[in-house]
């Protein structure tokens, strides 16, 4: 049962900044990405909220991690607690622009980037709920555009996974 990871992507909201004043930008969605293996994203992209409004996705997912048959995860948690100079310890959310439909041959774009840390949940034994997050713009990483409300339930299975460290 504890062996999952629940990613609840609540809401986006931006500051004033290039992506607001910027109109090829009309649809977002949001990717949540663990490392190098796992990429979900909301199924819808939302218009793009006007400065001081939220647009709201409500979207769940679990990442299971139990023993069975999710070795690599597993292996990824216990390299995250157990090598602490680790850089990619965080999942990742990527707010994505969905070109318009009758723009097709527009790509999507990543233009913020967000993280959680997930060793930091496992130093501070408290799991992210409903908490904002810095959206950092991609062509400026020191630059805020937004916050993503989200949730990251992930220290149950940290526990579990740092329990196997060590028995291991």
């Amino acid at each position: 049962e504890v062996e999952k990871i629940r990613i609840k992507i609540t809401s986006l909201g931006l500051t004033e900044s290039r992506i607001t004043s910027d109109e090829t930008i009309q649809q977002l969605f949001v990717e949540c990405r663990l490392n190098n293996f796992l990429a979900e994203e909301t199924p819808l992209s939302l218009p793009k909220p006007a400065g001081g409004q939220r647009i709201h996705y409500n979207y769940s997912t679990v990442i299971n991690v139990d023993k069975g048959d999710n070795h690599a995860e597993r292996e990824y948690l216990k390299s995250i607690l157990l090598k602490p100079d680790l850089p990619a310890d965080s999942l990742k959310f990527t707010v994505v622009s969905d070109p318009p439909e009758d723009e097709q041959d527009l790509e999507c774009e990543d233009i913020g980037f967000a993280y959680v840390s997930l060793k930091e949940i496992f130093q501070k034994q408290r799991d992210i709920i409903e908490q904002d997050i810095d959206v950092f713009d991609s062509q400026d990483a020191s630059a805020v555009i937004g916050k993503l409300t989200v949730t990251v339930e992930a220290l149950n299975a940290l526990r579990s996974v740092h329990e196997e460290c060590k028995n291991d």
